[in-house]
């Protein structure tokens, strides 16, 4: 009876070792296959890139780096800037068709307007696996990366909250260097001081020939979820930091300083909308959609549901030492995709970037009007004006052919 039970029970362990054994054979079969598709869908998406033809600029601004370390162009026209945010490219097999509709889109927009600069305000890319099929961030962000590059246009990114998700395999500072490495000349995203919050918190200025600095650029990383959040759970988002709020008072006084005292007149560029965006688009709509006192509605929708906009729960003050320095003059930012509502709040330009999506929001590439470009026009006065510009126009010709979508809001659509 012993030798009976000892026999049955080595036979449960070899058929346990052998469905181990099988599970994890299917497992790595899949693991490879998935792989395998992967790298398909990004070569696909690559080879598409590779027929995108480069600007043909007449001319060209060409950034230097000032004596701090700081990229600086040179102008005494207007510096035109365009702003996309949102692209959410995910680099995985489930993505591949959408993240050629996205690099379509940014190749048509970057081509027609020829912009100095083009800023992209977080969520460049998108990898969550239950959507996009992938958890390496490295490979998407190269995608969009090597698009700008084959384009030939100067480009300074900022991260948003997916762009290194806690589940992603690479950090921030890792994407942060493949941005600063030689591969992506065309790229002035700096990682800035390891010692201040977040990564990617720097400044481009623009100068005109005399030297002096008409408009200072500022990036920040708004960071992306508050500690001990699982994203997907409850989604409290972060925000810019109080060190963060320190360095930006400190820098514009070193700008200053280097500009002969004179203070410089300044946009700050970042991907979370800030609680006063909240706060101004409240105090607008309950005053039934009309101007205060302290409000003034410029252009555009919010088209976002329930609290409509979605800043963090957090405030370390950014907002307030912008009045209180007075050179900041406007604030650009993306997260809330369906909003591109532009406000003047206290004096200062509050304003959602168009977004790009086609991949985060459940059937939203069927849907176009949320989709295109913010176009930001700097005058040599260090003055600006910006407005929104659809993806849908004639305008824009894309290298494949644009998809058909409705242009109805999406919630009135989709319900």
């Amino acid at each position: 009876m012993r030798q009976n039970a000892d026999t049955k029970k080595k036979n449960r362990g070899k058929t346990a070792c052998k469905v181990f054994a099988v599970t994890l054979a299917v497992l790595l079969a899949l693991a490879g296959i998935t792989a395998a598709v992967n790298a398909a869908g990004i070569a696909a998406n690559r080879k598409f890139i590779n027929r995108i033809a480069p600007l043909s600029y007449e001319t060209q601004l060409q950034p230097e780096k000032d004596a701090a370390g700081r990229w600086v162009f040179t102008a005494d026209r207007d510096f035109k800037i365009l702003q996309l945010s949102d692209i959410h490219i995910g680099g995985g097999f489930m993505s591949i068709r959408k993240d050629g509709m996205a690099l379509n889109a940014v190749a048509a927009m970057i081509t027609a307007e020829q912009p100095d600069l083009v800023v992209l305000t977080g969520d460049l890319t998108y990898p969550v696996p239950v959507q996009a099929g992938t958890f390496n961030n490295k490979e998407n962000a190269k995608l969009l990366a090597d698009l700008m590059e084959q384009l030939g246009v100067y480009w300074a990114p900022v991260f948003g909250n997916h762009d290194s998700e806690s589940y992603s395999y690479y950090s921030r500072e890792t994407i942060g260097a493949l941005y600063e490495s030689d591969a992506y000349p065309h790229c002035l995203f700096q990682a800035g001081d390891e010692a201040v919050d977040g990564v990617g918190n720097y400044c481009i200025n623009v100068q005109n020939s005399k030297g002096e600095i008409t408009q200072s650029l500022f990036f920040l990383d708004s960071n992306a979820y508050v500690k001990g959040n699982v994203p997907g759970v409850s989604w409290k988002y972060d925000c810019i930091h109080e060190n963060q709020v320190e360095w930006y008072e400190q820098e514009l006084g070193r700008i200053t300083v280097q500009n002969g005292g004179v203070q410089p007149k300044s946009l700050a560029f970042f991907h979370m909308p800030p609680q006063e965006m909240q706060t101004a688009y409240y105090e607008y709509r309950d005053n039934g959609y009309r101007d205060t006192e302290t409000v003034q509605y410029k252009f555009g929708e919010a088209g976002e549901r329930d609290i409509v906009v979605y800043p963090s729960e957090l405030n370390y003050g950014f907002f307030n030492r912008v009045l209180e320095l007075g050179s900041t003059q406007g604030i650009f930012f993306g997260h809330d995709h369906l909003n591109n509502i532009s406000l003047a709040y206290k004096g200062v330009r509050l304003t959602y970037g168009y977004t790009i999506d086609y991949l985060a929001y459940s059937g939203i590439k069927n849907y176009g009007a949320q989709r295109g470009c913010t176009v930001i026009t700097v005058s040599p006065d260090g003055s600006f004006d910006c407005s929104h510009e659809n993806y849908y126009q004639d305008k824009y010709s894309p290298v494949s052919e644009k998809e058909t979508v409705r242009m109805d809001a999406y919630y009135e659509v989709s319900e």
